[in-house]
């Protein structure tokens, strides 16, 4: 069983990996898309209705190669509330395989942009190919981690991630990144698995099979209260799905303030 952070990382990697190649081969199913991992017993306790390619609305999904909603086992939409605008830069951390990256661009236009990070070269290349079909050329797709974002410091005006932050092996440095790459009153508008305030970091890591499979989740307090420190303001978590006694998708904004004190 993988312990150390490294070993975590190499497992939520190797799962991602795993997905693209089954997509790319016709044969995907549960894996790790754009987000969620998700083995056999998740599977039966999260319906397709909450996890993945359902939650994007036919409109959206007619914009997009099938590949990109195959490769797609988020738990939520956050373009849908992100609220982009023509000409904006935006950066949406764990890209997968491009959906939201292609749906950003779109929203964008021209001229903005609209980056993919991900670390698995597998979903990169996915990605890419992606993009192509999509005929989106306004995109860009980066190798590297959540926690160290390969982007200068006020470059970005949204971050987006879907259902990726609760893989992460680092969770403060995630937002601290965030905050670091936004510029001030840049925002976020993210879809994340959140735990309840009552569950013990004991009883997330039980559930964690189903709404995580490798590390687990943030309460709502502790987004709330990291997003705070790590210099965002207007914070708002709202659970939107169950997906596992007291866990839920739920859609995560702020933004970052103007000044510092």
């Amino acid at each position: 069983m993988a312990t150390s952070a490294d070993e975590l990382r190499e497992e939520v990697r190797r799962r991602y990996a795993e997905s693209a190649l089954a997509v790319a081969d016709g044969s995907a199913g549960c894996g790790c898309g754009s987000g969620a991992c998700c083995d056999d017993s998740t599977a039966s306790a999260v319906s397709s209705e909450k996890f993945g390619e359902a939650l994007y609305d036919v409109e959206q999904r007619d914009e997009l190669p099938e590949a990109a909603t195959l490769a797609s086992l988020g738990c939520g939409n956050p373009t849908a509330v992100a609220e982009l605008r023509q000409g904006e830069v935006v950066l949406d951390l764990g890209s997968g395989g491009g959906i939201d990256v292609i749906l950003s661009a779109k929203r964008v236009g021209p001229t903005g942009t609209a980056y993919g990070l991900d670390m698995t070269d597998e979903m990169l290349a996915l990605a890419q190919q992606n993009a192509h079909e999509a005929c989106v050329t306004n995109v860009h797709f980066l190798k590297g981690v959540i926690e160290d974002i390969p982007l200068p410091a006020n470059s970005v005006d949204v971050v987006i991630s879907n259902c990726v932050i609760n893989l992460s092996v680092d969770k403060p440095a995630v937002l601290t990144e965030m905050a670091r790459v936004l510029k001030p009153g840049g925002r976020i508008g993210v879809s994340d698995v959140v735990a309840e305030n009552r569950l013990s970091s004991e009883e997330r890591a039980e559930r964690g099979s189903y709404v995580g499979c490798i590390a687990g989740a943030l309460s709502k307090g502790e987004y709330e209260v990291g997003l705070e420190a790590a210099g965002f303001e207007q914070v708002r978590v709202e659970f939107t799905r169950d997906v596992a006694d007291g866990m839920h998708a739920a859609i995560v904004r702020a933004v970052k303030k103007t000044h510092r004190l």
